[in-house]
């Protein structure tokens, strides 16, 4: 586990590019090119969130990174997570590590909630890691994306970072 470069940024394409062609997890249709990969985590690093990369035999197996929940001035306490594992690599802890390294860095950057969106309904594997690590589903949007042909649920899930909503932020 280690901060993402822009070196990662072509197996970060090839792994993502898996998910939007073939899964739900994403609702984006066509895999972005890698210059907007390029411009999000460009987007990502600037604000000094984490971007994190899982390595595994010298191979790039996943990522995973924390961007602003939503941009109005209220929200600035609150991030959306994004965890990817290559095709393949599925099963073999490297989500939960990479979800446990993001939690602890955004704690220490001081943000209060974690918030996931999770494409699918049925989508076990990500609604169970995120359960494992304290996240409480929150929301079931019915039918809100339109991909491969059927109508998809998103399942929004929440989390406390450090004191939570316990006391004001610094």
């Amino acid at each position: 586990m280690r901060p993402a470069a822009l070196d990662d940024l072509p197996a970060i394409h090839e792994i993502y590019g898996h998910h939007v062609l073939h899964g739900l997890a994403s609702f984006e249709e066509e895999a972005p090119p890698l210059d907007e990969l390029r411009r999000r985590y460009e987007e990502v690093r600037t604000r000094g969130l984490p971007w994190l990369a899982a390595e595994f035999g010298g191979a790039l197996i996943g990522y995973g990174y924390c961007a602003p929940y939503r941009t109005r001035s209220a929200y600035r306490y609150a991030l959306e997570d994004s965890v990817y594992v290559r095709n393949g690599a599925e099963g073999r802890g490297v989500g939960g590590a990479l979800l446990s390294a993001l939690i602890a860095r955004c704690e220490g950057l001081g943000y209060r909630q974690l918030v996931a969106v999770i494409g699918d309904s049925g989508n076990a594997a990500s609604i169970n890691l995120h359960a494992s690590f304290g996240f409480l589903r929150v929301a079931t949007l019915r039918s809100i994306g339109f991909k491969f042909g059927r109508w998809v649920d998103s399942v929004v899930m929440q989390r406390p970072l450090g004191p939570g909503d316990a006391t004001p932020p610094s």
